[in-house]
């Protein structure tokens, strides 16, 4: 008692002590209410004044603006205007500040660039639609580039980029010298599918462009000969054109170019990051036409082992991965050599046991849609029984689903319950998996 009691009181003077350090601390470093933002109260890094007079940090003001409101939040007044004039005077002040009190550990605020205007913007893709039409890749690429820094710098110049209609300039750039001869502009290609990447959506204008044989094939051969950056982007380029009503006109396009399956299903074997893995997954997700029996791309995939694959990355993927391959597995499952294939995998009954209320409730309920399509063979109901299946889906029960996952639950239950008095649950649901290689 009398150690514990010594151990509390030093513990108890410890903390003493590191609030005194703390409290000292603020009062040396005495930041100048002026230097603070009203909205956050912390150091402004861009201070930018209202037409009410008051100055802010851009970042917290844009928030506040772009969250529908109409006022000053410090005055109240009704804003006549939404322009933010850079509060220079200030910013050098508050660098000053940052210099004097470098030695207290306080670091000089970077001089901030100034926001892309939509007329910049506008005017860059005007000369870009002008060198489309000349040909010349040189200039386009210089003006991609440009385009491409402005993003870099902020999301707001993301916004500002994405509003004034530059995802259907480029995207028609790129249908034109992809048409022209896309290994000899293949730089300009690859510049302009990075910036195509974080424009979503593309427009119904855009994406028809991109739609065309020749910008297909282009984008396939970049997905299977492109380095890593390039790679990403053709996929997640290719994943917002597969995500449109043409969908299908889409795919029977891509049946004739050679190495799309090749190119997605290896993005999924040796992934070069979660992002690609995720487009990759939602692009084949596109292309496995649920109503066809025998569809050749479905086909090719199987062949090529996607089941097994996707089964090892959703051992130990994120929620998202998961979820995703969880949705590929069950449109697999769709066609009877899906199925086959399916049951045929010797962990695949383990795995999805396993995700059933752990990862999600979309998780859950693709699971369940897969175990209740595999559960036809007795052999495949016995495995079920032994992984647990028959205790997680009681769970499921009393934890509440939707209506459509309740039906197949208890179809499960009444195609299981014959066996579940008869076979040992000998394996754990909950195992490790160590042994299997790690997708990333």
């Amino acid at each position: 008692m009398i150690l514990s009691w010594r151990n509390r009181r030093a513990h108890n003077n410890k903390m003493k002590n590191n609030n005194r350090l703390c409290e000292d601390l603020d009062a040396e470093i005495n930041v100048p209410m002026h230097f603070r933002c009203p909205i956050s109260l912390d150091l402004m890094k861009d201070p930018v004044t209202l037409c009410t007079g008051i100055t802010y940090d851009r970042e917290n003001i844009e928030r506040w603006i772009e969250a529908g409101n109409e006022t000053c939040p410090f005055t109240k007044q009704v804003l006549e205007t939404f322009d933010l004039i850079p509060n220079h005077i200030l910013r050098r002040m508050i660098q000053d500040w940052c210099v004097q009190n470098r030695s207290l550990g306080v670091e000089r605020i970077p001089t901030p660039r100034i926001p892309v205007s939509q007329c910049e913007v506008s005017e860059v893709c005007s000369r870009i639609v002008a060198a489309t039409r000349r040909g010349d890749g040189k200039k386009c690429g210089e003006l991609v580039r440009k385009i491409k820094n402005w993003g870099k710098e902020s999301e707001r110049n993301k916004r500002c980029i994405m509003e004034n209609g530059t995802a259907c300039i480029l995207s028609a750039s790129f249908e034109s010298f992809a048409r022209d001869s896309f290994e000899k502009h293949i730089n300009l290609l690859v510049e302009i599918l990075s910036v195509l990447s974080w424009m979503s959506p593309l427009g119904k204008e855009g994406r028809s462009k991109l739609e065309t044989e020749s910008s297909l094939r282009c984008i396939i051969w970049l997905l299977r000969n492109g380095d890593l950056s390039g790679r990403q982007s053709a996929v997640l380029v290719l994943k917002e054109i597969l995500h449109s009503d043409e969908r299908q006109i889409i795919t029977n396009t891509l049946r004739a170019i050679e190495g799309v399956v090749e190119a997605l299903f290896f993005l999924i074997k040796e992934p070069i990051s979660p992002t690609a893995t995720k487009a990759s997954l939602m692009a084949i997700c596109c292309m496995i036409p649920s109503t066809t029996k025998n569809d050749m791309i479905t086909s090719r995939f199987l062949e090529m082992g996607l089941v097994g694959v996707i089964v090892e990355a959703i051992v130990e993927a994120d929620k998202s991965v998961c979820e995703k391959a969880l949705g590929v597995l069950d449109e697999i499952c769709n066609t009877e050599k899906g199925k086959e294939e399916a049951c045929n995998n010797a962990l695949i009954m383990a795995v999805l046991v396993r995700k059933v209320l752990r990862v999600s409730e979309w998780a859950t309920e693709l699971s369940v849609s897969i175990l209740w399509k595999l559960c036809d063979e007795e052999s495949v109901r016995i495995e079920a029984i032994q992984v647990g299946t028959f205790k997680k889906l009681l769970v499921i029960l009393q934890v509440g689903c939707g209506e459509s996952t309740k039906e197949k639950v208890k179809e499960l239950l009444k195609l299981l319950n014959v066996y579940n008095n008869r076979v040992d649950c000998s394996v754990d649901s909950s195992m490790g998996f160590k042994y299997l290689k790690k997708p990333f």
